[in-house]
């Protein structure tokens, strides 16, 4: 069993889909074994995105994570990271594959409904960010 981080960003949130994201979850065979509603503050979402500071999105991206609540979960299934970056799409909405997250409640490459971990490492990392136990 491998373990992700997901996030429900505060576009879905603020759009009242947080059920129909869990429902997809779920039927994707992914187990939440802990969930919570966050607020971020401006110097955490500063410090969970430090990884793109020196990019031209970075003030943008802290500026929209921690605009209102999002929902953090901790998921768990085989092959969990490659599963849910699948059922997310592509960052780009407009890219991404129909039926997924992203394209069926994604708005723009940075309000894009859902984040996830992209690799072993970054999930331990995002994981412990959020869940301390």
């Amino acid at each position: 069993m491998e373990r992700t981080l997901a996030i429900i960003k505060p576009d879905s949130v603020k759009k009242n889909i947080i059920g129909k994201i869990i429902d997809r979850i779920e039927a994707e065979g992914f187990r939440i074994v802990e969930m919570r509603l966050v607020h971020l503050k401006a110097e955490e979402a500063m410090n969970f995105y430090a990884v793109h500071r020196e990019k031209p999105f970075y003030a943008d991206l802290v500026a929209f994570m921690s605009s209102g609540d999002s929902v953090v979960l901790l998921l768990e299934r085989e092959n969990a990271i490659v599963r849910w970056r699948e059922v997310m799409g592509a960052t780009d909405p407009a890219k991404a594959a129909p039926g997924t997250l992203r394209r069926l409640y994604g708005f723009s490459i940075e309000r894009n409904a859902v984040h996830g971990s992209d690799a072993r490492d970054t999930a331990a990392a995002e994981i412990g960010f959020f869940f301390k136990s």
